[in-house]
């Protein structure tokens, strides 16, 4: 039996061949992690292993005994915030099926450089394919995260009118 924790809640896992994705998807339904390729080419299941940015469709649960494991789900409440605001604002998500993997990548990095240059957030992605909008606006998003973080600033509230 192999324990670890996810997103902060100790688990164990008998399964020691089994795919870190499959047992984040399948056993804990997490489904913030995506399988695009399954090879570790794409990046879409992008997660955090103590902290480090790791592809969840390579390692095996037997490489994962002690680790800490964190999923976008295990974001803190104002990560989720920034994080959807700034990728919003920016005009970052169009299918969404890679944002979840980018979101990973950025907290690697601004978890560790909250000044990141745009080569810094581009080397963070780097792992990371997008199919729809390119980079440049989840290169904005993540810089405009950066200041959101750094600088403590609030999500602006819009008021909803009811009109579109």
């Amino acid at each position: 039996m192999i324990a670890f924790t996810v997103n902060g809640s100790q688990v164990e896992c008998s399964h020691e061949t089994k795919k870190l994705i499959a047992y984040l998807r399948d056993d804990l339904r997490l489904t913030s992690v995506k399988e695009g390729c399954g090879e570790g080419a794409c990046g879409t299941c992008m997660v955090l292993i103590d902290g480090k940015a790791t592809k969840a469709c390579v390692p095996t649960i037997s490489k994962l005994g002690g680790k800490s494991v964190l999923t976008v789900e295990g974001l803190s409440d104002r990560e989720k915030e920034v994080y959807t605001y700034c990728f919003a604002a920016a005009g970052a998500v169009q299918c969404g099926f890679c944002i979840p993997g980018m979101v990973i990548s950025a907290k690697a990095l601004l978890d560790k450089n909250l000044t990141p240059t745009r080569m810094e957030v581009k080397a963070a992605i780097r792992g990371n394919i997008c199919r729809c909008t390119g980079y440049v606006k989840i290169e904005d998003a993540i810089l405009k995260a950066a200041e959101f973080l750094r600088e403590g600033t609030q999500i602006p509230e819009k008021e909803f009118t009811g009109k579109l």
